[in-house]
């Protein structure tokens, strides 16, 4: 019923930017948080940046100063700058949305968008 799709997503070389856009389809709901997840090859998927519906953000340190989440939960849409990007940021970044604070609600995911930066 939900779906999530991510854009924006290509190949760059070191130094260089790109932004990510998400946005959900479907049903109709509001997130009360979304973030930036990615999956490096060979490693598990890890948290990038978050955006709670008060507009409070996190950030990995290995992205703070270099990524900007920004967005409207209750439009349900995110993006991600990313500015400064080194080869280590290579792998497949996934947008997510929580849909409430209990533990058994729904987390929803988008399909996944390749970034790869080459040095």
């Amino acid at each position: 019923q939900v779906q999530l799709a991510e854009s924006g997503g290509g190949l760059v070389q070191a130094g260089g930017s790109l932004r990510l856009s998400c946005a959900a389809s479907g049903s109709a709901f509001r997130s009360i948080a979304m973030g930036w997840y990615r999956q490096i090859p060979g490693r598990q998927r890890e948290m990038v940046a978050t955006l709670n519906s008060r507009g409070i953000t996190t950030y990995a340190s290995s992205v703070k100063g270099r990524f900007t989440i920004s967005g409207d939960t209750a439009k349900n849409t995110v993006d991600l700058q990313m500015n400064s990007l080194t080869p280590e940021d290579t792998g497949v970044y996934y947008c997510n949305s929580k849909s409430g604070v209990a533990i058994e609600s729904p987390m929803y995911w988008g399909q996944g968008t390749q970034v790869t930066v080459s040095s």
